[in-house]
């Protein structure tokens, strides 16, 4: 078996340029009449309601930014064929990675962590795969080469996740901690609501005894 390549050394993207990348990976596969993407077409699959975690409303302004850094870090390139900008990604020439691996990329930066099962069913019209080990292989591939890092599982979970590493390292036990604390507050929220609720009926019940007291005192007086 032959090391996995080097990865070369790679800008950290923030929220905007992550986001933006995913969608030209993504529309390449999902929509090839449309590409490479016109600036307001990258907008609006930037600002998509469905299929996106979490979801943005980025400005065309912005949009048109994060894809001319894009290009300058090597990971877009620009069209001039036609009149409109039009931009395709790069992913897998900048890093020398495989379809299916820039498509694994593509979905985890456009809907955070997953679990195996979420990338196989969500990577249907983006690439094959074999089976989920065939996918649970090419995650292994960009881990070895730190593009991508399985996290703790979080209390509830049955699967543990895979989160990208294009937005820079990730403290995975801090996140693991996170994801306890949202659970135990969570717990927390749902136990002062319940109680909430039964106070609140108890109370409904007194002024309700208290009603008929008076009405009974009434009818004797």
């Amino acid at each position: 078996m032959t090391d996995a390549p080097s990865t070369p050394d790679l800008p950290v993207l923030d929220a905007t340029q992550a986001r933006v990348l995913g969608c030209l990976i993504e529309k390449e596969a999902t929509t090839p009449d449309t590409y490479p993407l016109t600036v307001n077409a990258a907008q609006v699959a930037a600002n998509q309601k469905t299929a996106r975690e979490p979801v943005m409303n980025i400005s065309t302004g912005n949009v048109q930014h994060a894809l001319r850094q894009l290009e300058g870090m090597g990971l877009a390139r620009q069209h001039f064929s036609s009149r409109a900008e039009r931009y395709e990604h790069l992913l897998g020439t900048r890093l020398d990675l495989p379809r299916q691996q820039v498509a694994l990329l593509g979905l985890l930066l456009l809907r955070g962590p997953q679990t195996v099962g979420e990338l196989a069913a969500r990577s249907e019209r983006l690439a094959r795969f074999a089976d989920a080990e065939d996918l649970r292989h090419q995650l292994d591939r960009l881990q070895q080469r730190d593009l991508v890092i399985l996290l703790p599982r979080a209390p509830g979970q049955r699967e543990e996740r895979f989160m990208h590493l294009l937005g820079g390292p990730v403290d995975a036990e801090a996140l693991a901690a996170s994801a306890r604390s949202n659970a135990v507050a969570g717990n927390t929220a749902a136990d002062n609501s319940a109680l909430e609720a039964r106070v609140a009926e108890l109370e409904t019940q007194v002024a309700q005894l208290q009603q008929q007291l008076e009405d009974v005192l009434t009818r004797l007086g």
